[in-house]
């Protein structure tokens, strides 16, 4: 009699039953599924927006680096031609003013060329006068410079032109 406790409906009922239950779980898991697939393409398009943002910002970074190091080289090459400008500036002056003590020993146009020429040296001239000039547009000049139109504006020499 043990076998006879469930009736074929009684069976049948709980076939049903475990049916319906299983479909439901079936359905829950498949829509479950479903969010995960949908997350997962959402998430997917994030990170290949992500990782499109990343290379643009990177390549700027690059550009940007770039940039930077050829400034640097340009500014380092801009005080270069400074540095051996003044020291070609400082070693035509120390030339003439040689030949001017030369010619000129006891002129105050050779004492002022000196004082021109510890100025640009850095040094402390022996005589401090007014000079007129100024030593940014000598050090940086907007145009080439003239070292003889220079001394002459200066009144460190005269014309050997006028005759």
């Amino acid at each position: 009699m043990l076998f006879k406790l469930y009736t074929e409906k009684d069976v049948k009922r709980l076939a049903a039953r475990l049916k319906e239950e299983y479909g439901a779980a079936l359905d829950k898991r498949k829509e479950a599924e479903e969010a995960l697939k949908e997350e997962n393409r959402t998430l997917k398009a994030r990170i290949l927006e992500l990782e499109n943002e990343r290379s643009g910002a990177f390549a700027a970074f690059q550009a940007a680096e770039r940039e930077k190091e050829n400034a640097r080289k340009a500014g380092e090459a801009e005080l270069e031609n400074d540095r051996r400008e003044l020291a070609l500036l400082k070693e035509k002056c120390r030339l003439t003013l040689i030949r001017m003590e030369q010619k000129y020993p006891d002129e105050e146009d050779t004492r002022m060329l000196q004082a021109f020429l510890a100025e640009l040296g850095g040094e402390a001239p022996e005589e401090e006068e007014e000079s007129g000039f100024s030593l940014e547009e000598v050090t940086s000049p907007k145009q080439p410079l003239d070292l003889k139109k220079l001394c002459l504006d200066l009144g460190l020499t005269e014309d050997d032109d006028e005759g």
